[in-house]
């Protein structure tokens, strides 16, 4: 008879630093390899950490099961499930605060700065707005609705109460989202505009730029020139689809790539982020219709960017 898959019991651990623990459930251990908890435990951390930073974090008390620490000689069980927290390395704090432009007991629409990325990933993990709003509003069960690229500023969707967030996660994958962003990029008059682009677009795993592919399109932006100064102009992007860096890749494909862009159309070495010259690319404008409330809603961003300040 199959067994239906269990709940997880909460964590006894509370978020640090806005971040949750790591859970484990111990495995089966058919073969009788681990005769305590800690002998697991080695196995599976001892070749990344060390097997004496894992004694050390046992002797500590920082595994923790629903019935308190994991002692080192706590007999094995299949099944059972441990926490604990990661050691995160030290993270150069983004010198830039996160705006409220809206908050109420279900969403928390924020100004995100350049450089934050929305949720922890790679070695960006304390310095996120996830983390950062989760500790600053005691918010312990934000969570994205979706995802703003780190080097983007402007208006994110947070989803107050972990069971809402697949109503309005659908909206984005539903499109049902309208974003409007606007960008700063040199200003050509043999580019006819406004325009629509539809291309299909990778993007491959640790390679940081997506580059456009014969196929089927998979991504449409509509792009329009606002207004302009000599030789750049204030573009407004309107986003059909969501693909990763598709409004860098369009505005790069009409040979108007966006004013500080590291990666369009030459991938810069990485190094220190430039804080003194972001990307001047901004989601300015989020329009949807409340899923629960059926309220609709309209959010403007209060950023400006710098080489076109408002």
């Amino acid at each position: 008879m199959a067994h239906r898959h269990r709940t997880p019991p909460p964590s006894p651990l509370p978020q640090r630093d806005g971040i949750d623990p790591v859970r484990l459930r111990l495995p089966a251990d058919e073969g009788g390899e681990w005769a305590t908890v800690r002998d697991h435990l080695v196995a599976r951390f001892g070749d990344a950490v060390g097997a004496w930073r894992v004694d050390a974090m046992v002797r500590e008390g920082r595994f923790v099961g629903a019935d308190g620490p994991v002692g080192m000689a706590e007999p094995y069980a299949a099944g059972r499930y441990v926490w604990f927290h990661r050691d995160f390395a030290a993270e150069e704090p983004v010198p830039f605060g996160i705006g409220i432009v809206y908050r109420d007991e279900r969403i928390v629409v924020a100004d995100k700065p350049h450089f934050l990325a929305t949720t922890p990933r790679g070695r960006h993990i304390t310095e996120t707005a996830l983390a950062r709003l989760r500790r600053d509003l005691g918010l312990s069960e934000l969570q994205p609705a979706h995802r703003l690229d780190r080097l983007t500023a402007g208006l994110t969707l947070f989803v107050v109460r972990a069971g809402d967030r697949g109503a309005y996660q659908t909206l984005f994958r539903d499109r049902l989202v309208r974003k409007e962003y606007e960008a700063v990029a040199p200003y050509d008059p043999a580019v006819a505009l406004p325009v629509t682009v539809r291309s299909r677009i990778e993007k491959e795993r640790g390679v940081l730029a997506a580059r456009e592919v014969a196929g089927e399109p998979n991504s449409e932006s509509r792009i329009e020139l606002v207004e302009r100064r000599g030789g750049i102009g204030r573009y407004r992007l309107l986003p059909a689809t969501g693909r990763t860096h598709q409004l860098r890749v369009h505005m790069n494909r009409l040979g108007l790539p966006i004013l500080n862009d590291p990666v369009y159309p030459v991938v810069l070495a990485e190094g220190p982020d430039a804080y003194d010259s972001p990307l001047q690319l901004l989601a300015n404008v989020l329009e949807f219709t409340d899923p629960v409330t059926g309220e609709p809603y309209r959010f403007e961003s209060r950023l400006a960017l710098s080489q076109w300040p408002r």
